[in-house]
């Protein structure tokens, strides 16, 4: 059975990364219910507006550098780290998404729950094998983003640290991949294909992965805290459909008439399906299908594109 979820109504939640394309939907939903501050560096002024338009308190800091901390108060009830850093560069990538994890912890040591999303790219390449928690991790997307790998084991590693230094009750969530209304990777194919542009596919197809969407992981999140604990629960966290990227451009096909131009290359991620199990026992099975998923997601960002 699940583990009962946890109840955000009028609670005071602390996200960061607030801007992303996983965290926005997140801060839209839970500022309905819950008094939401949102943390970012937020070198775009116009994000920041846009955030404090809404009655969401926004905090400008940069979990790097534990000094611009000082203006984030402990007083949250619930923490969501989304923030994540991917420049390219090994020492600020390291800082920002290893150490700043431990930054945001040391500061909000009172929280009842700490979530932090994490990747399923942690994972070392096995094929079509389904990962699970336990196994071996590896530097799975150097191809394409140098550091991101790496920097979500680093970031992993002091979660793991600060929650059982702190005494903080915490959930480490493995993305496969999110997507919703405001687009994700199928969407960015859709545009490749309607460009004619080749996507890169590696050459042991089908490369499956386990499509999450947001209304799904939104949906989880007070199962995601309610499974916090101070030794740390880590799960994977992706649909329960698993599905290729063969599979979701011959059904982008479908929908547009655009045809997929694929480039086997070995260099490219490969297949990185879940193991769902230990997911489906702590917070249950995901509702939404891909192929609805991927239909709205269409209908709201490229309406002009469906035959």
């Amino acid at each position: 059975m699940p583990v009962s979820p946890v109840d955000l109504n009028n609670t005071n939640i602390l996200i960061t990364g607030p801007t992303g394309q996983v965290a926005a939907p997140i801060v839209d939903a839970l500022s309905k219910i819950a008094n939401v501050t949102a943390l970012a560096r937020f070198s775009k002024d116009s994000d920041k507006a846009a955030l404090e338009s809404r009655g969401i308190k926004v905090i400008r800091a940069d979990l790097a550098d534990k000094s611009s901390l000082q203006a984030c108060p402990d007083e949250f009830d619930y923490v969501l780290n989304l923030a994540v850093v991917k420049s390219g560069n090994f020492a600020y990538d390291l800082a920002a998404n290893g150490e700043g994890v431990g930054n945001l912890m040391a500061r909000c040591k009172s929280a009842k729950a700490f979530l932090h999303f994490s990747s399923t790219a942690v994972y070392e390449y096995a094929g079509h094998s389904p990962r699970k928690e336990s196994d071996p991790l590896g530097d799975n997307h150097r191809a394409m983003f140098p550091t991101y790998s790496i920097a979500k084991i680093a970031a992993e590693t002091v979660c793991r640290f600060a929650a059982k230094q702190f005494s903080i009750p915490t959930t480490i969530a493995r993305l496969s991949v999110p997507y919703g209304n405001n687009g994700g990777w199928p969407y960015f194919h859709m545009l490749m294909m309607k460009e004619n542009i080749p996507i890169d596919i590696h050459p042991e197809g089908p490369n499956t992965y386990n499509l999450l969407h947001a209304e799904d992981y939104i949906e989880k999140i007070p199962y995601l805290l309610a499974a916090a604990s101070a030794d740390v629960t880590t799960t994977n966290f992706g649909g329960s459909q698993a599905v290729s990227i063969e599979e979701w451009c011959g059904y982008i096909t479908e929908l547009t008439g655009f045809a997929p131009k694929f480039n086997e290359k070995a260099s490219a991620f490969g297949s990185l399906s879940i193991d769902t199990t230990l997911m489906h026992e702590l917070i249950g099975e995901t509702r939404v299908d891909w192929r609805d998923g991927i239909r709205a997601m269409l209908e709201n960002l490229a309406p002009q594109a469906l035959k």
